[in-house]
């Protein structure tokens, strides 16, 4: 099976195989990002830390391997620190790797530090510094950040999230845990992250912990979940029922999330490996295999339901933007596409639609070709906004793969608000200022760059589209672009 051509703008490794995001960090300039990599193999195998470093978040520099698997196991995921005080040891402004590994089934926690800017990484003589806890299998990834006094640190531990305090990152207590029926237990929890947000137009804050899950998800198999509570330094609460699941994303292909650590700006920014373990095996790949989502911006909001997590795509990406195409107030009329003369495998889309309560559904498809296209669109009547990648291509590769995804979404003044990013295998969708989210893959022939307005069942107005087509970003590899 061949690769499809690279994405335009999404991360992908070098070569090989590609998953979880790690270790993500700014420091001197740089924001790090590591991530779990085989670099021998387009399937999942042997855990390495994988890493690039970028200026603007868009355009990456490939560097060497960070850390390689050893006689004590895998390299699994985990987080990296600036220790400014140097409370480790390990030298002024460190960078700290706090990462699992994973052997025989046993994970322990453990260490190691960089004095170049993560250039080269020598790990602690006195790992672990948390053994494998017994009679816990699964105790893996964690994330560490600087709290007022002392270091925090979550692990995932099989349908809960342990907290740990130190010092020094050496010496860890335990100091509480959060799970025991909250959420979504289908699957085991993986990647959790904890961060602080304030709540727009409130002199209020909360806390959010995210925490991915791998089966259960809301478009099946993989997903993604947050909490929104508050944290005292050694323990979470959450301030909804244990019964309310909170999705981070409604698409299929938005996995284990991570923020970076000290963002220069104040921002949270979180990132996502797009893919679903049930076909993340499967997908079309030849010379390399993995994907991360496009950078998101979060932020909380008060909204009927409570307090919830807005997601947008950060601003830097419009850096990429090329050539645009503007309409205001036209009618959508089924069979009839105002879109004809607008081609491109990616793409940016900014449309306002006015509902038309008694319509079917309306929206647009991208990537159209021959006998293939991809569907982003509401129903009125049921509310919904979905993604149906049924025909968008190759699909034959995992029996789950050829689905429509679906969200709850409610118009706001009778109109919704998309914000599209299309790339050469993927499609992700920001509703209503990113109240509602859905991530898919698509693997469409690469002649297949049609796009279209559509409406089913009546007419719909649209009020406002814009469409920029996207300049590539550019990904460096031993100076090389690619």
């Amino acid at each position: 099976m061949t690769n499809f051509p690279r994405p335009y703008y999404h991360f992908t490794p070098p070569q090989m195989w590609l998953n979880d995001p790690n270790g993500l960090v700014y420091f001197e300039g740089e924001y790090h990002l590591f991530y779990q990599y085989h670099p021998e193999s387009t399937v999942w195998g042997p855990m390495h830390w994988g890493h690039a470093v970028s200026r603007d978040l868009v355009n990456w520099q490939h560097l060497p391997v960070a850390l390689f698997p050893d006689e004590h196991g895998m390299i699994y995921s985990g987080s990296a620190v600036v220790d400014r005080n140097n409370t480790s040891g390990f030298g002024e402004m460190a960078l700290v790797a706090i990462f699992t590994y994973h052997k025989d089934l046993k994970e322990t926690q453990n260490l190691a530090y960089s004095s170049d800017m993560g250039r080269t990484w020598t790990k602690y003589a006195g790992n672990p510094v948390i053994p494998a806890p017994d009679p816990i299998s699964d105790c893996r990834d964690p994330k560490v950040f600087w709290h007022e006094d002392h270091w925090v640190m979550l692990l995932a531990a099989g349908n809960k999230v342990l907290f740990y305090s130190s010092p020094d990152l050496k010496n860890w207590e335990q100091t509480g845990s959060f799970g025991n029926g909250y959420g979504s237990t289908d699957g085991v929890w993986e990647t959790p992250d904890l961060f602080r947000l304030p709540v727009e137009d409130s002199p209020e804050s909360r806390w959010v912990l995210t925490v991915s899950e791998g089966n259960g998800g809301p478009a099946g198999g993989s997903g993604t979940q947050y909490f929104v509570g508050e944290f005292d330094g050694r323990n979470f609460i959450s301030e909804n029922p244990k019964e309310i699941i909170l999705w981070a994303d409604f698409g299929a292909d938005y996995y284990a999330t991570q923020s970076w650590n000290d963002e220069p700006n104040g921002r949270r920014l979180m990132i996502a490996w797009m893919n679903n373990w049930p076909y993340a095996r499967l997908i079309p790949a030849s010379e390399w295999r993995g994907t991360f989502n496009l950078i998101r911006e979060l932020s909380l909001k008060r909204t009927h339901g409570g307090i919830r997590l807005f997601q947008r795509p950060i601003p830097e990406v419009h850096n990429l933007r090329g050539t645009q195409y503007h309409w205001d107030e036209e009618i959508i009329q089924p069979g009839k596409n105002l879109l004809a003369d607008v081609h491109g495998c990616a793409l940016e889309i900014l449309a306002e639609f006015q509902i038309n309560a008694h319509s079917d559904s309306f929206g647009l498809r991208v990537r159209v070709g021959a006998g293939e296209q991809t569907a982003v669109g509401y129903n009125p009547k049921e509310q919904t906004l979905f993604i149906d990648r049924t025909h968008s291509g190759a699909v034959d590769f995992h029996e789950s793969f050829a689905r429509l995804h679906s969200a709850e979404l409610h118009p706001i003044n009778d109109t919704v608000r998309l914000h599209i990013f299309v790339d050469t295998s993927s499609v992700e969708v920001f509703a209503n200022d990113g109240l509602i989210t859905l991530s898919d893959h698509i693997f469409p022939a690469e002649g297949s760059q049609g796009l279209e307005l559509f409406a089913e069942g009546g007419n719909t107005i649209l009020r406002s589209l814009d469409v920029y087509q996207l300049n590539p970003a550019t990904f460096q590899i031993d100076g090389n672009t690619s």
